[in-house]
C-alpha cells in the first residue's frame, strides 16, 4: 500500500501537500517525494525514508507551485532505492506520475517502449505508465487522450495521479480497484488515497468508484467513465471524523494514544444503532451457514466472534483467512462476514468478489467511509473508529471485537438463546465498559510496562490461551511480532504437550491468558497448561484477574485485573496485551508506528 496525494490551488502548495503525505505515511514509508508544476517545468523530488527524513534532504517545504503530486511508498515492484521512489518522470519529463497498486502487465508494455528506444531509470509498473502516457501523446496530441488510451492498455489494481507541463492547470486522476477520493475546497480541490490527505483542509469528499477518471482542477472538476467517457454525477460527503483524533496529542506515540482513544472508540460502537445490528443479525439469522473473514489481525477478530457467536447465540459461523477463502464451496444460501479496518484489503475484496460470484449475501464491519468493501457488501456497519495512523491496529480490532459481541448478543436474543432480561444484563454491561477501560488504562499502565521493561530483551514468545482466549493469544502474539520485531507464537494452551514443551527453556518465556475463575473448565485448562510450562523451569507471565491464588502462585510475574463481566474479559486482556507490546518495543528503541517492512493496509496481491 502506498499513500497518494495531489492539490490544485492559487496558492504555492507545498507546505500542504508535505503535510498530506506526512498524515499519509502509514501507508508506506520506504521512500516519498513530490513532484510541482512551476514556470512551466516539473521540479520533481524524492529519495529514500521518511517524510521528515527525506524533506531534510530534499527541502520539499521550500518547493513553489500552484499544482502538484506526492507519494509515499511501500516496495512492491523494484527495491527501495532512490531511483524506485514516486513519483516518475516520463523520458521527456514532461509527466509525473504517482501510482499506488500494481500494473501486473507492466513488463509486456515495458518490453514493448524498449524498442522504441525509451530508457528507463528504475524496475517500477509506475514509470513505465508515464511513458506510455508519453508514447500515446505522441500519436494523439491530446493529453485526455493520451492518458484515456494508456488507462485501457494496463490491467491491475491502481490508483494513478497524473501531473503534465501540457496542462499546467489540472490533474489526470483514475481509480481501479485501489482507493482514491478528492477532497472539494473554496478556490482548492485534493485527491488522496484515503480522507487523511486533505482532511486537514477540507470536509467535503467524493469517492471514486472502479472505472473513472478525473479531470480536476482548483476550482472544478469532471468525472468520466473509462469506458465511454460518460460524466457521472457523485455525492459529496462529509467527513464526520474529528482531525483531533489524527493527531498525537502530547502521547509519545501514535500507538499509546490510540490505545488510550479505545474507551472513546467503544463509545462510538456503542452508538451503532440497535436496527443497524438486528439487520445484520437477521442476514445472519436466515443463513443456511455463514462465515466469518479477515486478514491478519481482523482474521483473529473472526475468530474471537467464531466463539462469541458459538457461546452467546448457539451459531458456529467457522472463521477463514480472506486469502485462503477460495478453499470454501459456498452454497446460495450461505452468508459471508468480512472484517477491514480499511475496506481496502486485497485478500478480502477478492474473498468477497468470490462470495458474491456464487450468489451468497454478504455484510462488512469497516472503518473507513467509501472504502471499496464498505460500497461492496450488502450490509455494512461503519465502526466509526476514527483515523488509526499507528500501522499497529489496536483500537480499530478493540472496536471490530466490540461490535462482533454486540451481534452476537442480538442474534442470541434473536434465537430465543438469550432470555430478555439476560439480554439486557449484557446490553447494561456493555455500556459500561468505556468506563471500566479508562479506569484500567489508567490504572494499569505502569505495572505493564514494569514487565514489559523486565522482559523486552526476551527473543521468543509463547503466547498461551483456551477457549476463547485462543484468538486474544493469537492477535497478541502478532501485535508483539508487529512492533518490537521478536518472535511470538500464539496457540491454544492444549498444543503444549504437543510438541511445543520440548521448546521450554529459561530464553522463551509464556505468556498466559488466564481466564475468569468462574469459566471454570477454561480455567482449569489453562491453570494445567501453566504447570507443564512451570514444571520444566520455564518462565511464566500471567494476565489474570484478582483473587486467582493458583495463578498468582504458578506466575513469575503477573498483572493482576479486576474482575469484569465474563463477556468483557477477553476484550480487556486483549487491551493489556497491546499495552505490553507497545512498552517492549518502546524499551527495546523500535519504530513503533512504522515497524519495518509494514504498511497500514495490503491493498495488493
Amino acid at each position: 500500500m502506498c499513500g497518494i496525494s495531489g492539490i490544485v490551488h492559487s496558492k504555492n502548495v507545498a507546505k500542504n501537500l508535505f503535510n498530506s503525505i506526512r498524515n499519509l505515511e502509514y501507508r508506506g514509508y520506504d521512500s516519498c517525494g513530490m513532484a510541482l508544476m512551476f514556470d512551466g517545468f516539473l521540479d520533481l523530488r524524492k529519495n529514500i525514508g521518511g517524510i521528515d527524513e527525506v524533506n531534510i534532504k530534499e527541502k520539499f517545504d521550500k518547493m513553489q507551485g500552484c499544482i502538484g503530486i506526492a507519494h509515499t511508498r511501500w516496495a512492491t515492484h523494484g527495491g527501495v532505492n532512490r531511483e524506485n521512489a514516486h513519483p516518475h518522470l516520463s523520458n521527456n519529463k514532461e509527466f509525473a506520475i504517482v501510482h499506488n497498486g500494481i500494473i501486473s502487465n507492466y513488463q509486456e508494455i515495458r518490453e514493448k517502449l524498449l524498442t522504441k528506444g525509451v530508457v528507463f531509470e528504475s524496475m517500477t509498473d509506475t514509470e513505465v505508465f508515464a511513458n506510455l502516457v508519453e508514447d500515446n501523446y505522441l500519436k494523439f496530441d491530446d493529453l485526455e487522450k493520451a492518458f484515456l488510451s494508456s488507462i485501457q492498455q494496463i490491467e491491475g489494481s491502481f490508483s494513478i495521479v497524473m501531473l503534465s507541463s501540457h496542462d499546467p492547470e489540472h490533474l489526470y486522476c483514475v481509480k481501479n480497484q485501489s482507493p482514491l477520493l478528492l477532497g472539494l475546497g473554496d478556490g482548492c480541490n485534493y485527491v488522496g488515497s484515503d480522507l487523511n490527505a486533505f482532511s486537514d483542509y477540507t470536509k467535503n469528499a467524493i469517492v471514486l468508484d472502479d472505472g473513472e477518471y478525473v479531470i480536476l482542477g482548483r476550482s472544478n472538476y469532471q468525472i468520466r467513465k473509462v469506458d465511454n467517457r460518460v460524466c457521472v454525477e457523485k455525492k459529496v460527503i462529509k467527513i464526520e471524523w474529528d482531525i483531533e483524533t489524527s493527531k498525537k496529542g502530547g502521547y509519545s506515540h501514535y500507538m499509546l494514544k490510540e490505545i488510550f482513544d479505545e474507551p472513546n472508540t467503544t463509545r462510538q460502537a456503542l452508538k451503532i444503532s440497535s436496527k443497524e445490528i438486528s439487520d445484520l443479525a437477521l442476514l445472519m439469522s436466515e443463513a443456511s451457514r455463514a462465515y466469518l473473514i479477515g486478514v491478519g489481525t481482523t482474521y483473529y477478530v473472526s475468530n474471537i466472534g467464531q466463539y462469541y457467536f458459538s457461546n452467546l447465540a448457539g451459531c458456529y459461523f467457522p472463521s477463514v483467512s480472506s486469502d485462503e477463502f477460495s478453499v470454501v464451496s459456498l452454497q446460495a444460501n450461505d452468508m459471508v462476514l468480512a472484517f477491514s479496518q480499511s475496506g481496502e484489503t486485497y485478500d478480502t475484496k477478492i474473498a468477497i468478489e468470490y462470495s458474491k460470484s456464487k450468489g451468497v449475501k454478504t455484510g462488512a464491519i469497516v472503518n473507513v467511509m467509501g472504502s471499496a468493501i464498505s460500497m461492496m457488501a450488502d450490509k455494512v456497519i461503519m465502526q466509526g473508529s476514527g483515523p488509526e495512523i499507528c500501522v499497529v491496529s489496536t483500537k480499530a480490532a478493540l472496536a471490530q471485537t466490540f461490535i462482533v459481541l454486540r451481534l452476537a448478543i442480538e442474534l442470541g436474543f434473536l434465537r430465543k438463546k438469550i432470555k430478555k432480561n439476560v439480554f439486557e444484563k449484557y446490553n447494561n454491561e456493555l455500556k459500561l465498559f468505556p468506563a471500566t477501560i479508562e479506569k484500567l488504562l489508567n490504572e494499569k499502565s505502569g505495572f505493564v510496562r514494569n514487565i514489559a521493561r523486565s522482559n523486552s530483551h526476551i527473543r521468543n514468545w509463547l503466547f498461551l490461551g483456551c477457549g476463547i482466549y485462543y484468538p486474544v493469544a493469537m492477535e497478541s502474539a502478532l501485535k508483539m511480532k508487529e512492533v518490537t520485531y521478536q518472535h511470538a507464537e500464539g496457540m491454544p494452551a492444549g498444543f503444549l504437550k504437543h510438541g511445543t514443551l520440548s521448546m521450554i527453556e529459561p530464553n522463551l518465556h509464556s505468556l498466559f491468558f488466564v481466564p475468569l475463575r468462574k469459566q471454570k473448565e477454561l480455567h482449569k485448562r489453562t491453570i494445567i497448561a501453566m504447570e507443564q510450562v512451570k514444571a520444566r523451569c520455564g518462565h511464566v507471565i500471567s494476565i489474570n484477574f484478582e483473587d486467582d491464588t493458583q495463578a498468582m502462585q504458578l506466575s513469575d510475574e503477573a498483572l493482576e485485573l479486576p474482575e469484569v463481566p465474563e463477556i468483557c474479559a477477553p476484550m480487556i486482556q486483549m487491551i493489556m496485551a497491546q499495552m505490553f507490546s507497545y512498552y517492549a518495543a518502546l524499551d527495546l528503541g523500535r519504530s513503533i508506528d512504522k515497524p519495518r517492512n509494514l504498511a497500514k493496509s495490503v491493498t495488493v496481491g
